[in-house]
């Protein structure tokens, strides 16, 4: 039976404390990066990769998540009057990018609980998981790569990152042994945000799952853990340890491009590394870098 995923999941639920008062009234998902809000990004990465059935995990005051991915008929109408063919194209754009699903978390409870609130629209189908927070270059190929080791192996799969071990603390890290594949690894144990004395090694998940549904049920009997809250590396700690249970849990190591938009510095990185690739920007832009940088002591 040839392995399909069309639905992806995406938390959005939030409160974005690290960008307030910008957050104050905006959903962090709706902070720009260049010209796009981030999740734009994510959106697109899932279609990309096939997944057309798009489900935000939402919370309050989430609703310009709703409205930047519906129509706006008067907007559209000033654009095609003004004859701004090129702007009504963008925003017709983030329209039609997708068939885009919303639930409400409502308590928060943690990324783990905001998946288990995914059950019902993804049913008993694989499906994957992709975090606002990270931006995974278009130019580099990750979440394909994911859905097709999910398929060759009948597992769940995480996205991991070679991270200095002085950060390891910010993430989930994993416990890992090698396959017959250079970019993939068995992943045997799983901790969230480990002391750096404490972690296993320097794999760390970022924001990219791709899940066999039998995580629901896991969710559904995880008690609370770091920070009192349910969490999704709890879940698929159960999944690695029981390798008959779902088919384990492997990881796809990624090596290409990454930006980290949930850190303000990192966010300010992201902007700029992605606007000077930029055909309309780069030319501008990296002349008056080199003329800053040189100021700078």
């Amino acid at each position: 039976m040839t392995f399909h995923i069309t639905k992806a999941v995406i938390p959005a639920a939030g409160l974005g404390t690290r960008f307030l008062p910008a957050t104050k009234a905006m959903p962090k998902e709706m902070l720009p990066v260049v010209d796009k809000p981030a999740i734009q990004y994510v959106v697109e990465e899932a279609v990309g990769a096939g997944l057309t059935d798009v489900l935000m995990i939402t919370g309050r005051n989430k609703n310009a998540l709703e409205n930047h991915f519906d129509r706006v008929g008067e907007l559209e109408a000033t654009l095609l009057q003004k004859g701004d063919i090129d702007r009504l194209k963008k925003v017709n754009y983030a329209t039609d990018l997708a068939e885009v699903h919303y639930v409400r978390q409502g308590d928060p409870k943690g990324l783990g609980h905001a998946v288990l609130r995914a059950q019902m629209h993804v049913g008993n189908e694989p499906f994957a998981v992709l975090l606002g927070d990270d931006i995974i270059d278009s130019r580099d190929v990750l979440l394909a790569r994911m859905i097709e080791e999910a398929g060759k192996r009948n597992a769940s799969i995480v996205a991991l990152l070679e991270v200095d071990p002085s950060v390891v603390h910010m993430y989930g890290v994993a416990t890992v042994e090698k396959t017959d594949d250079d970019d993939v690894v068995k992943v045997t144990g799983l901790v969230e945000k480990p002391k750096r004395e404490d972690a296993p090694s320097n794999y760390a998940i970022i924001g990219r799952y791709v899940l066999q549904p039998q995580v629901f049920d896991i969710l559904a009997h995880t008690p609370p853990g770091k920070g009192g809250e349910i969490q999704l590396t709890d879940a698929l700690q159960t999944l690695a340890a029981n390798e008959s249970l779902a088919g384990g849990v492997y990881g796809v190591v990624f090596r290409g491009r990454r930006y980290d938009t949930g850190d303000r510095l990192d966010y300010i990185k992201a902007i700029v590394q992605l606007a000077v690739d930029r055909e309309d920007l780069g030319p501008d832009l990296r002349p008056w870098l080199k003329e800053f940088t040189a100021t700078l002591e």
